[in-house]
C-alpha cells in the first residue's frame, strides 16, 4: 500500500473492492450495523478531508497543517458521549468533531471543517483566524494548543460543573456532564499536562467530584521523537485515583464499548478516568514533514496495514452490512463529496483587513442586569467588621471589604488560590471570606499557578465569575501561557462566541522593605503588555482599590473581559505618608453611588502646571512623598494611571493639560517598562513638544535586604529631579 497521500487513496479503494482487509473482530452485542456505519462515515470523511486539504495546500488554497489521519477511532469516543458534554479536543480529533456533529441534526460539519481548512472568513468557529476544531452548538470550545495547555481549563471545567450542583448555579453545561479532554502521547511529558492531571488527582483524592475523561491518543511519536516503549501505559496507570482504561484504536467496537464504560463510571461516581487510545499517525506530523527522514520506510508501510479504516470496513463486511463493491463505491462517493465541498469552500472570502481581524479580540458584551449596590447592601457585606467599618483604612482592608461586597452581590463568584481560605491569604486580603461564604466558594488550591488559572478558565466557561489569586507576580511566569495562550485568545479564535471572563488578583511589585528578593519583589509586568484584549489595573490606595475591583467585576460580568488586578504588596498595609502615625495614606471606603472610573481614566491630585508626574502603584505614593517634602502642591499635579493596559493616552494627556514639563515615574525596569510606551506616545503626539523625563528602576533583578532600594526609584530621587525641572521648595 502506497504511503503518499495521493497513492494511498487509490490503493485503499482498491483494497475495499478486493476485500483485502484484516480479519474482523467478533461482533459486539448492542452495536448495530447502523451504529458501526455511522462511525465509519465519520472516520472516512475525516480521512478524505485531511487528504483533500493537503491537495489544496499544494494549490495555495488551504492552510491546514496538522491532520487526523490514523486517529479516527476518536469518532467512537464521540459516539459514547452526549452531545452536551463539553469536549476540549486534541488537534487530531477531526473524526470526533464530525461524529459529534452527526448527533446534532442540521449540522454542516464537513463544509464548516473545509472552510476552516481554507481560513475562510465564513468559517463558523474562528472566522478564518485559525484552523481550530470548535463549535458553540456542539459544545466544543476551540483549542489552539499543541502542548496540552488546554488540560488545565478542561480540569477547571470539570470542577466547575460539579460545583454548579453544590452551589446551585445554573451553568452553561448540564450538571451531570462529563468533560472530554484529549491529547497526544508526546504531550504527556509536558509540565502543563502533568500539572492538570495532578490537580485532578489531588481534588479527587479528597473526594471532590471531578467528572472528566482524559483520552490519550497514543500514536507512539511526537514529531520525530518516539515515545519509549511502555512508557505511556506505565505512566497513565500510575495516576491514582484516576481510573485507567485501554482501547485498541483499530477496533471501533472495542473503542466505543470502553469509552461507554468509562463515561458511565464517571457519571455514576463523579470520579475522573483516563483512557489510553492506541492510534497510528499517518502522513507525518504536519505540513511538509517527511517521515522517511527519521523513520524506516518499511515500518511506515507496515503501519498502514493496521489502519483503523481497514479494520472498520472489515467489521462492516463481516456483518454483511456492505459488500466489497459497495464499500469501494461508498469510499469513491465520499472522496468525491469531500472534493466538491472543499472546492466550494476554497472559493469563499478570506479574512481581510486589520479591523476585521481585531474585531473578535474583545468579547461581545452581554445585556444583563447587574446587582444594585446600595448603602444597605454594603452594610450587610461589611457587617463582619463592625470595629473598623466607617473609618479610613489601608489598601488591603479596602480590597477585603470589596471582595465581601462582590461575593455577596454575585452568588456565582468564586475565590480560590494558594492559602486564600482559612488563612485569608498571606496578606489577609481574603480574610473572613471563607467563614462568610463557605468552602465551596472560597477554596485553597493545589500549589500550581497553571492549575489555578486553568480552574479559572474552566469555571468561567461554565458560567461562574472566577476571582483567582496569584500569590506573587513572579509566580505568574510559571503559568503565563494560561493567560496569553488560552484565556485571552478564546474570544479571538471563536469569533467572539466563547469567552472566559474573570478577575485575576496578583500581588506584586516592589518596595517590600527588603523582603524576599526578586521572587517576591517583582517589578516587571511586561509579560501582560503584549496580550491583546487583556485589561490590567493597579491601585495605589485603598479607595481606588475598591473602585477598581468593582469596575473589574463589572467588566468581567457584563463585557466578558479578562481583567488583572495588580496589587502593590508594599502598599497593602501602608497607613502613613511622611511621619509615623500621620494616617495620610488611609482612605474612606467608596459609597454605593460612587461613580466608577471610565476604562482608562486616570485620577489627578493637584492642579499645578509646572510639572505633571505620571505614575502608578508605588510610584504614586513616592511622588506624593516628594511633593510633601518640597511643599510644592501649587506647582505639581500627580496623575495616577490606575489602568495600565490598555493605556489610554488621550485621557492621560487630558489630565496633563497645560503642564510645562512631564515626569514619568515608573517603578519597573527601564527596558520593557510602561514608560517606554508613554515616551513613544509623547514623541509622536504631543504637539506642545514639552520636555519629558523619566525615572525608572535599574535594569536589574531586585536583591535581598536594603540593597533592593539601590535599584528602585525613591522619593528623594523624584524630589531631586523636580528641583532640576525648576520646582522650587516653598
Amino acid at each position: 500500500m502506497r504511503t503518499d497521500f495521493e497513492g494511498w487513496q487509490s490503493d485503499f479503494i482498491q483494497r475495499l473492492a478486493d476485500a483485502d482487509l484484516p480479519a474482523a473482530t467478533p461482533t459486539e452485542p448492542g452495536i448495530s450495523n447502523a451504529m458501526l456505519s455511522d462511525w465509519y462515515n465519520s472516520q472516512l470523511t475525516s480521512r478524505f478531508a485531511d487528504l483533500e486539504s493537503r491537495r489544496l495546500q499544494r494549490q495555495g488554497q488551504s492552510f491546514y497543517t496538522i491532520g487526523s489521519a490514523g486517529h479516527e477511532a476518536n469518532a467512537c469516543v464521540a459516539a459514547a458521549l452526549r452531545p452536551t458534554d463539553p469536549a476540549f479536543l486534541h488537534y487530531r480529533s477531526g473524526a470526533f468533531f464530525l461524529q459529534r456533529a452527526r448527533q446534532q441534526p442540521g449540522s454542516h460539519a464537513l463544509y464548516d471543517l473545509m472552510l476552516s481548512f481554507c481560513a475562510s472568513a465564513e468559517d463558523p468557529i474562528s472566522g478564518g483566524r485559525h484552523k481550530v476544531l470548535g463549535s458553540l452548538q456542539l459544545n466544543i470550545p476551540p483549542q489552539t494548543s499543541t502542548i496540552a495547555s488546554h488540560l488545565p481549563k478542561a480540569m477547571g471545567a470539570a470542577h466547575a460543573i460539579a460545583m454548579s450542583r453544590r452551589v446551585k448555579v445554573q451553568g452553561n453545561w448540564p450538571q451531570d456532564s462529563v468533560v472530554l479532554c484529549s491529547f497526544g502521547d508526546a504531550s504527556f511529558n509536558h509540565s502543563t499536562l502533568l500539572g492538570a492531571l495532578n490537580a485532578t488527582a489531588w481534588a479527587s483524592y479528597q473526594g471532590i467530584p471531578m467528572p472528566i475523561l482524559y483520552v490519550c491518543e497514543d500514536n507512539g511519536i511526537g514529531i520525530s521523537t518516539q515515545s519509549p516503549k511502555g512508557w505511556i501505559s506505565q505512566r497513565l496507570q500510575s495516576i491514582h485515583p484516576l481510573r485507567y482504561f485501554y482501547a485498541d484504536g483499530r477496533d471501533a467496537q472495542q473503542t466505543y464499548v470502553i469509552a461507554q464504560t468509562a463515561q458511565a463510571y464517571i457519571r455514576k461516581t463523579g470520579k475522573p478516568a483516563i483512557l489510553q487510545l492506541k492510534t497510528t499517525r499517518y502522513f507525518g506530523h504536519a505540513g511538509a514533514d517527511a517521515e522517511v527522514a527519521y523513520r524506516d520506510k518499511y515500518a511506515i508501510a507496515q503501519d498502514f496495514e493496521n489502519d483503523v479504516l481497514l479494520h472498520t470496513a472489515s467489521q462492516l463486511l463481516a456483518r454483511g452490512a456492505l459488500s466489497p463493491a459497495a464499500l469501494a463505491q461508498h469510499a469513491q462517493d465520499t472522496k468525491a463529496r469531500v472534493r466538491r465541498v472543499a472546492a466550494e469552500a476554497a472559493t469563499r472570502p478570506r479574512l481581510e483587513g486589520a479591523s476585521a481581524i481585531k474585531s473578535a479580540i474583545v468579547p461581545k458584551p452581554r445585556a444583563q442586569q447587574l446587582p444594585v449596590r446600595s448603602a444597605q447592601t454594603i452594610k450587610q457585606a461589611l457587617a463582619f467588621d463592625r470595629r473598623n467599618r466607617g473609618t479610613p483604612q489601608p489598601l488591603a482592608k479596602m480590597l477585603n471589604w470589596a471582595l465581601h461586597e462582590i461575593m455577596q452581590d454575585f452568588p456565582h463568584a468564586l475565590i480560590f488560590g494558594e492559602d486564600v481560605a482559612k488563612k485569608g491569604g498571606v496578606y489577609h486580603v481574603t480574610h473572613h471570606l471563607r467563614d462568610r461564604f463557605g468552602p465551596n466558594r472560597v477554596m485553597n488550591t493545589v500549589l500550581d499557578e497553571q492549575s489555578i488559572l486553568g480552574l479559572a478558565i474552566g469555571a468561567a466557561q461554565q458560567g461562574f465569575l472566577p476571582i483567582p489569586e496569584i500569590q506573587f507576580l513572579a509566580y505568574v511566569h510559571n503559568a503565563e501561557d494560561q493567560i496569553r495562550g488560552e484565556a485571552a485568545t478564546l474570544p479571538f479564535f471563536s469569533n467572539g462566541q466563547f469567552d472566559n471572563p474573570m478577575v485575576i488578583r496578583i500581588a506584586g511589585l516592589a518596595y517590600q522593605k527588603g523582603f524576599g528578593g526578586h521572587f517576591h519583589n517583582d517589578n516587571s509586568f511586561a509579560v501582560f503588555r503584549d496580550v491583546p484584549g487583556l485589561i490590567v489595573m493597579c491601585p495605589s490606595n485603598g479607595r481606588d482599590g475598591a473602585l477598581l475591583l468593582r469596575h473589574a467585576t463589572e467588566l468581567a460580568q457584563r463585557e466578558r473581559r479578562v481583567v488583572i488586578m495588580l496589587e502593590p504588596i508594599a502598599l497593602y498595609m501602608t497607613r502613613d505618608l511622611i511621619d509615623e502615625g500621620d494616617g495620610k495614606w488611609l482612605f474612606d471606603y467608596p459609597q454605593a453611588d460612587a461613580p466608577l472610573p471610565a476604562l482608562g481614566q486616570p485620577s489627578v491630585s493637584g492642579s499645578g502646571n509646572k510639572v505633571a508626574i505620571i505614575s502608578y502603584g508605588n510610584g504614586v505614593y513616592l511622588s506624593h512623598q516628594a511633593r510633601e517634602h518640597l511643599q510644592a502642591d501649587d506647582q505639581l499635579r500627580i496623575i495616577d494611571l490606575r489602568y495600565l493596559i490598555p493605556l489610554d493616552m488621550p485621557q492621560v494627556m487630558a489630565a496633563v493639560g497645560d503642564c510645562e514639563h512631564i515626569l514619568i515615574v515608573d517603578e519597573c525596569r527601564q527596558r520593557g517598562s510602561l514608560s517606554e510606551e508613554i515616551m513613544t506616545y509623547l514623541l509622536e503626539h504631543d504637539s506642545a513638544n514639552r520636555p519629558v523625563s523619566r525615572i525608572t528602576a535599574d535594569d536589574s533583578f531586585i536583591p535581598l535586604g536594603r540593597a533592593a532600594y539601590d535599584v528602585l526609584p525613591s522619593a528623594s530621587a523624584i524630589a531631586e529631579k523636580l528641583k532640576a525641572l525648576g520646582v522650587v521648595p516653598a
